[in-house]
């Protein structure tokens, strides 16, 4: 592993602003937050999956994978991160390398190549170069190459040294965030601050979700500056440094950015999150309270206050004639991050039953959360595997379960509606509008009338009646006919001899 990178992943494990790394020992700092993977199991994605969940919704810049063709070769629509504009980023570029560029050692040429064959091509704002395990292995400078051709082309060649050998999914995820702090934030001047510019930090606009809020925003005044990195233009990245205030969505991803903006730039940050009705109008007031702090309007408050009432009178309404069809309902919740606590509390307010949830990917401060709004630890799950999840199912009667799309076949083996809250979903369910799809989507998969026909027995497996014994005939007369009893059946080669043996036989 190269220096440059041992570097950066110490940094990002030394996170002062993670209460549970700084209580840690230096020594258990260093090995980081992940778990030892078990042979055998699914261990979800490495380091460079990570970098690339955090940078491509960057969309108008072109994601360049220094690799051979399978690291990278069907990169279209990875994930539902969804553009208002351009869509280079779905494009996977990738340099292709094969046995003999590896051998003779002409990575480094071919990624130069590379470089200037997609800025003459496109012509993006900046390529985004990521090294990936096979690349790293034979030494190849990607920081070299990026700063000569940045030089030579005109356009920022950003280095992403963040092979997939370097750690978990998570630990790409704050590698990229720290690649934005040192590379890209504060190489654009806005040419209009104003004191209303915000960042919003961990949200990817997964099928849109950001533009369910940013007309809320809008009506306020509030510009995203920065979006990091849902729906995002390189200059935004670029310009985050003269926000006025984060949002930081997804906390156990780029705390360390967040962390960043306020010690190099002094950009205070709150963690919120934009699921259910109560934590979007405290996300928006925390909002609209930190702004003013910091030179906004002091009326913003009221107009918070104004906007938040309006829109919780609509949702309320709309979810009115919803609620009875999902009350008492028994929810298992099999998700991670800020969405292990905001999807149950925006549960709980109609009415449902949290059996329990899942504490992937979720920081201590997420786990409090969910303490203080369940008022218990006992419905709380690290990892469960799938017989667990089958059982929990079965023997808490479990009317749905929501997590992504590797438990779906779990959900039907124990014959449970499934809905889909994970980053592979294709509906939006953020801010109040969002949170009304939810609920149409829990009622549309737990009163689905299949469920009862799926649950009740087969016709095949009910018992068959007992079978009805006919008497046996009087003697000398056919109970039909009334006819003389047939002699007894002549041997199979009698009914071949002749007609007049088969007309014994017509009458009964």
């Amino acid at each position: 592993m190269a220096e440059t990178l041992k570097a950066a992943i110490a940094t990002v494990l030394n996170e002062p602003a993670c209460a549970v790394n700084v209580a840690k020992t230096e020594g258990a700092r260093k090995k980081g937050c992940t778990k030892q993977l078990t042979p055998g199991a699914a261990a979800g994605g490495c380091a460079f999956d990570g970098a690339m969940i955090t940078l491509q919704p960057i969309v108008d810049v072109a994601h360049l994978v220094h690799a051979p063709l399978a690291c990278w070769g069907n990169g279209w629509d990875n994930r539902g991160s969804a553009s208002s504009g351009p869509q280079l980023y779905r494009t996977g570029f990738t340099t292709d390398l094969g046995e003999l560029d590896i051998v003779m050692g002409h990575g480094e040429r071919k990624l130069y190549r590379a470089l200037r064959e997609v800025i003459a091509a496109h012509n993006p704002p900046a390529v985004f170069v990521y090294a990936t395990c096979v690349t790293a292995l034979t030494g190849d400078d990607i920081e070299a190459v990026c700063k000569a051709a940045a030089q030579d082309f005109g356009t920022p060649c950003i280095p992403v040294n963040v092979p997939g050998f370097a750690g978990s999914k998570n630990l790409g995820n704050k590698l990229a965030g720290q690649v934005l702090l040192d590379h890209v934030i504060g190489t654009v001047e806005p040419e209009a601050p104003t004191p209303c510019d915000i960042n919003i930090i961990g949200d990817f606009n997964l099928s849109g979700e950001l533009w369910q809020v940013k007309p809320l925003l809008d009506r306020l005044g509030i510009r995203v500056l920065g979006a990091i990195t849902g729906d995002a233009r390189y200059r935004q990245v670029a310009m985050a440094h003269r926000a006025r205030v984060t949002m930081l969505v997804c906390s156990q991803a780029l705390i360390n950015l967040a962390r960043g903006l306020e010690e190099r730039h002094g950009i205070p940050f709150f963690e919120g999150s934009f699921y259910g009705i109560s934590d979007t109008s405290e996300a928006l007031r925390t909002m609209c309270r930190m702004l003013v702090d910091r030179g906004a309007a002091p009326d913003l408050i009221d107009r918070c206050e104004a906007l938040v009432a309006g829109e919780e009178a609509k949702a309320r309404a709309a979810l009115e004639p919803l609620k009875p069809r999902v009350a008492g309902k028994r929810v298992l919740l099999y998700t991670g991050g800020h969405k292990s606590w905001s999807v149950v509390s925006a549960l709980q307010e109609l009415g449902m039953e949290v059996v329990g949830t899942s504490t992937r990917k979720a920081t201590e401060a997420d786990k409090d959360r969910i303490r203080e709004i369940m008022q218990t630890d006992a419905h709380m799950f690290d990892n469960m595997a799938p017989r667990e999840m089958y059982a929990l199912l079965r023997d808490s009667g479990a009317d749905v379960l929501m997590s992504g799309g590797r438990s779906q076949f779990v959900a039907l083996k124990a014959r449970v509606p499934w809905v889909d809250v994970n980053q592979e979903k294709h509906e939006p369910y953020a801010g109040y509008v969002g949170m009304v799809d939810l609920v149409r989507a829990i009622d549309r998969a737990v009163n689905n009338p299949m469920w009862a026909d799926l649950r009740s027995p087969a016709p095949w497996d009910d018992r068959p009646p007992a079978a009805v014994v006919l008497p046996p005939l009087t003697a000398g007369r056919c109970p039909v006919v009334h006819a003389g009893t047939a002699p007894a059946a002549p041997p199979a080669a009698a009914f071949v001899s002749g007609p007049s043996d088969r007309a014994d036989f017509e009458d009964c």
